[in-house]
């Protein structure tokens, strides 16, 4: 991809699109873009650095699309009457969806290491880019959320890195079907369960993915993957349970804001110790299977796990904002009944009761995981914890919403768990500051929306500002 094209992002601002588009400015081509968040006036500090970057943003009413030597790169839902995809059929210019350009680009890559399952690409990716990078490795990366590692007060949105070696990494989506369009030569999958697709559909995606590659990576600990073990018998595999693994964790301690572990190698005899920032056992798989990855290129056991000693998380999974007056606010992109759990489960095996604030990523997901949801809060929310929902992610189209906040709180109540559906952000707000006392953990949940970082923000601001006694 030495040729310099002209890109111009519709949705630039998107957790996927992003880094994308920046991974391309970096390589020399000329973006341009425009964001419906941006005309409705929200996350502004996320487009002042894209214009700091050189990005030229323009309102979504296809005035940036003029010219026929554009490539207008949109996500395949992006429909034919957005202004901009109107105006790139007028004028001749060229369409890709994001899932087109980005598998290009993965495609072209000596060593390509594609990062899927159904939970924990962002933070998998995430580590495997830390560990390359300390062990300079110089790898490119693509992440669909914010390496803090990587952040610095000019790169607040670095959830991408362009390196000098052949090494491309990057999260691959199966909720589109668009890993099919992969070609990875280290394939890691960390499991598999229900949140787009059927299980029928995603079996074969994954499997056809990991067909596809050199090297595979497999969680033992997950079902599907684990079956999956058979058709690969020369699969990296890792378990927190199965002792027959390739890779183990060991001597796991949770604490509330990290976890230690020991990791073995069944076949070097080699074993590691390490200090992980990030709590909960899910991380400790994530990093089990970062370490595998990592073992694919070249990198060895011990300097993996000195990497991970200083891996400093990523934003919004389980992102602690602060604590005020005993109270601390966590910031979580939990949005599918796997993630959901995973944060609850580390969160409950502390004391202290649970507020959550969950705010479902759609009415679409809402609507055909509503038994999930329902089944997953009841089941890791504890009797005293208490659970606010506004009504689901909107930004706009045509979509059933026949099925809102309203019924999954009724449902979970139905369960035995306490459930309050308060229509909008604002209540779901002044109620967590109304029930907050110190020993509390307050939880912001939710996809497909960055106010709620903001959200957890304000909430923290609005504790300090609380009288105190």
């Amino acid at each position: 991809m030495t040729e310099k094209n002209r890109y111009f992002f519709c949705g630039i601002g998107g957790s996927g699109m992003l880094p994308l588009a920046l991974i391309l400015l970096d390589q020399g081509h000329v973006i341009e873009g425009s964001d419906r968040s941006l005309d409705q006036g929200r996350t502004p500090a996320k487009f002042d650095y894209l214009r700091a970057r050189g990005i030229r943003l323009y309102p979504q009413d296809g005035s940036g699309v003029t010219r026929p030597d554009q490539v207008v790169v949109a996500s395949a839902a992006v429909e034919d009457t957005v202004p901009d995809i109107a105006a790139a059929l007028r004028v001749g210019a060229k369409r890709m969806s994001r899932a087109q350009m980005l598998s290009a680009i993965f495609n072209a890559a000596p060593t390509a290491i594609g990062v899927a399952g159904t939970s924990g690409k962002s933070t998998t990716t995430g580590m495997i880019a830390w560990i390359l990078h300390a062990t300079g490795k110089s790898p490119t990366v693509m992440n669909g959320a914010v390496m803090k590692n990587f952040q610095t007060p000019d790169a607040l949105f670095a959830s991408s890195l362009v390196g000098t070696s052949g090494i491309f990494v990057s999260e691959v989506d199966e909720s589109d079907g668009s890993i099919a369009g992969y070609n990875p030569r280290v394939a890691v999958v960390s499991n598999i369960s229900l949140d787009h697709k059927s299980m029928d559909e995603l079996r074969a995606l994954f499997g056809g993915f990991a067909a596809r590659a050199e090297t595979v990576v497999l969680n033992l600990d997950n079902d599907e993957t684990a079956r999956m073990a058979a058709d690969f018998p020369d699969a990296i595999t890792y378990s927190l349970e199965t002792p027959a693994a390739h890779l183990t964790a060991r001597e796991i301690a949770p604490a509330p804001t990290h976890i230690t572990f020991s990791v073995h190698d069944q076949k070097s005899g080699e074993t590691a110790s390490i200090r992980l920032a990030t709590p909960g056992r899910h991380n400790v798989s994530n990093a089990l299977a970062a370490i595998a990855a990592s073992l694919a290129c070249g990198v060895t056991l011990a300097e993996a796990a000195e990497a991970l000693g200083s891996f400093a998380g990523i934003s919004r999974r389980f992102d602690v904002i602060g604590t005020e007056g005993g109270v601390t606010v966590i910031d979580d992109f939990g949005h599918n009944p796997d993630k959901i759990a995973a944060t609850l489960r580390t969160v409950n095996q502390f004391p202290g009761r649970v507020l959550v604030m969950f705010q479902p990523h759609g009415f679409g997901p809402l609507r055909n995981m509503r038994r999930e949801f329902a089944a997953c809060f009841a089941e890791n929310l504890d009797p005293e914890d208490i659970l606010l929902m506004p009504e689901p992610a909107y930004f706009g189209g045509t979509v059933d919403r026949s099925v809102g906040s309203q019924d999954l709180a009724a449902d979970i109540r139905a369960l035995g768990r306490h459930a309050e559906a308060l229509g909008d952000r604002a209540a779901c707000g002044a109620r967590l500051l109304e029930l907050a006392e110190p020993g509390d953990r307050i939880l912001v949940m939710g996809a497909r929306d960055d106010t709620l970082t903001l959200f957890a923000q304000e909430l923290l601001a609005s504790l300090k500002a609380r009288p105190k006694g």
